[in-house]
């Protein structure tokens, strides 16, 4: 089944709930307006159907190859590559001194989703890359972005990521990589390092990797690790590559899915590098990538769910089975069965939350940077802050969740590989795992984000949502109106709960047994919220006569869907919260094993 690009869902999430106007609005993108986000999101859904798409079966059949210390990328992966740096389309947000297009990141964002759904493996380069620009934009010397920086932008390198270690994972203060001086202001890298998305390639000239390690004279733990620079070939002077460095790849990982992205285990043998931003602040300036990505991968989920999700009601549309109860059809498109429909239906209103969540994260990010005063930055920067972890953790578990509906929709022939939808689950169950678990995003909220500015950021959001549930009695009556003032409420009892928890020396275990649960209730919630903001927009486009109605009303359906669906749930929510760290603690390893 071919993907569609959902272009038209794309611009709606983005003008009509994210408010990408505001974006707009502060004057620090020149270059963008309405028309242009039509034609950036129109063209990246081209080339996301007519290039990456039919990458994406071969891909994962495939897969990326190791051999005699290089991997290789899937085919057609290359040519794919170099049409896509050429499109522009790895500096759509950088500045224009170092090559790119300065526009929003939230467009950008709105943009990759249909990468990542077209071809999450292929996705995945990239992706490293625009968290690389980010870093050195922030933390680069002038020569480190005239030399690497540009070249990232343009495409013509690629950039990763290198964090973890066979002994260091989330723990990453346990990490050993060193750096030793060389006396000329460079350092010799020596180490391994596993997990290394598209660590080694053919696709580019060079990779520039961004590695933690610890300097000789380092403190131990987090406070001790430095960022560094290392090209797979140094650049000379004149900008030509000159010699291979001493890192190499020793190997690719065997995985459950995402085939065609080589996941590498890296040796640093004395690799030449040069230091990014302060000794010793290397894990403050990797968060500036480690926050990028994390978005990246909430919308990583989010495409995957609508890929899965298209896949999957064009099967229901093609497949009969038993007597409509609607229309008393014999051997009846399964899509006339009402679970089927109603599955169909809340896989497209939580694909529609998620994207909403995440793109809603990077219009907050666009103007943390660019809002017309100090203040609004702040308030901008705390919502950013807040909905990160909600926008990675929430929107893969919809990813995953989806995902695995595709493949039941599907039944018996949704287990057998040939149809595809099997791909779709296990490419989507990484997304949890990377760039930081789903867990340690809850933590990451409850024990960070929550309470950063004294719980503001979340009471202001919990103020946001009831000036939407003040609206939404002029489209609803009864559940779906009832159904979002009690998830909101939940909501506000949950946080101030993990608030007074978070204050009282005793509360350390009860704010951590409740994480997780807090995350999905926020994620529930916030999502339910953006999808009676944008049945709100929809009803104003219907009374206007603006906009396809049957498609207009779809949006106020999927409102009502999602309440009866999600919302109606947020009461087990909200009691998993307060669950307390004692009942965790007093759950043995006896009765855990039986």
């Amino acid at each position: 089944m071919s993907y569609r690009a959902p272009v038209r869902d794309l611009a709606f999430a983005l003008e009509a709930v994210a408010g990408i106007d505001q974006v707009a609005a502060t004057g620090a993108y020149p270059d963008y307006d309405a028309d242009v986000l039509g034609a950036v999101l129109e063209a990246a859904g081209q080339f996301s159907e007519q290039v990456l798409a039919p990458l994406n079966r071969p891909g994962d059949l495939a897969g990326a190859k190791y051999a005699n210390g290089a991997v290789t990328a899937a085919p057609g992966f290359v040519d794919a590559y170099k049409q896509f740096a050429e499109g522009g389309w790895t500096g759509l947000t950088a500045s224009v001194e170092a090559g790119g297009q300065a526009l929003p990141k939230a467009l950008e964002l709105a943009a990759y989703e249909t990468v990542h759904a077209a071809n999450m493996a292929f996705g995945l380069c990239p992706m490293l890359s625009l968290a690389s620009i980010e870093a050195l934009e922030a933390v680069g010397t002038d020569y480190q972005k005239a030399t690497y920086l540009t070249k990232l932008v343009s495409g013509e390198w690629t950039g990763a990521m290198v964090l973890t270690e066979p002994h260091a994972g989330s723990d990453l203060g346990a990490l050993t990589t060193t750096a030793t001086p060389n006396g000329d202001g460079t350092y010799a890298l020596n180490g391994q390092k596993i997990f290394i998305t598209w660590g080694d390639h053919d696709a580019t000239d060079n990779i520039v990797h961004l590695v933690l390690a610890r300097l000789p004279d380092a403190p131990a733990g987090p406070k001790g690790i430095s960022l560094f620079l290392t090209p797979k070939f140094a650049v000379n002077a004149d900008g030509s590559l000159g010699e291979r460095n001493a890192f190499h790849p020793v190997g690719i990982e065997h995985k459950l899915g995402i085939h065609a992205s080589p996941t590498c285990v890296m040796s640093y043998e004395g690799a030449r590098a040069e230091l990014v931003g302060r000794p010793n602040e290397g894990l403050a300036h990797m968060f500036v990538m480690m926050n990028a990505a994390r978005l990246a991968v909430g919308v990583e989920g989010v495409g995957v769910a609508e890929r899965a999700y298209q896949h999957a009601l064009a099967y229901a549309l093609e497949r009969r089975q038993g007597r409509s109860v609607w229309t008393g059809e014999k051997n009846a498109p399964i899509f006339d069965h009402p679970d089927v429909r109603r599955t169909l239906g809340v896989m497209k209103a939580k694909i529609a939350a998620a994207r909403a969540i995440c793109l809603s994260t990077g219009v907050a990010a666009d103007l943390a940077k660019h809002a017309a005063t100090e203040a609004e930055r702040k308030t901008w920067k705390g919502r950013e802050d807040l909905f990160t972890p909600i926008a990675k953790a929430w929107s893969t578990d919809v990813g995953c969740e989806v995902a695995s509906l595709g493949v039941q929709v599907h039944g018996g022939m949704g287990f057998i590989e040939e149809t595809g939808a099997a791909q779709y689950y296990r490419d989507a169950r990484i997304t949890p795992i990377y760039e930081g678990t789903n867990g340690i995003q809850a933590m990451d909220l409850v024990g960070r984000k929550l309470s950063m500015d004294g719980g503001d950021s979340a009471k202001a959001l919990i103020e946001d949502m009831k000036a939407t549930l003040a609206q939404i009695d002029r489209l609803y009556t009864g559940k779906p109106v009832e159904r979002l003032a009690t998830a909101i409420e939940a909501v506000e009892d949950a946080t101030l709960w993990l608030l007074d928890r978070k204050a009282a020396a005793d509360g350390a275990a009860d704010v951590l047994a409740g994480a997780d649960a807090y995350l999905k209730l926020m994620g529930d919630v916030v999502g339910g919220w953006m999808l009676a903001k944008g049945a709100l927009a929809a009803k104003a486009r219907l009374d206007a006569g603006n906009g396809d109605p049957v498609w207009l009303q779809g949006k106020l359906d999927l409102y009502e869907l999602y309440a009866a669906n999600v919302l109606g749930h947020v009461s087990s929510r909200l009691a998993a919260v307060g669950q307390g760290g004692d009942l965790l603690q007093g759950l043995s390893v006896e009765a855990l094993a039986g």
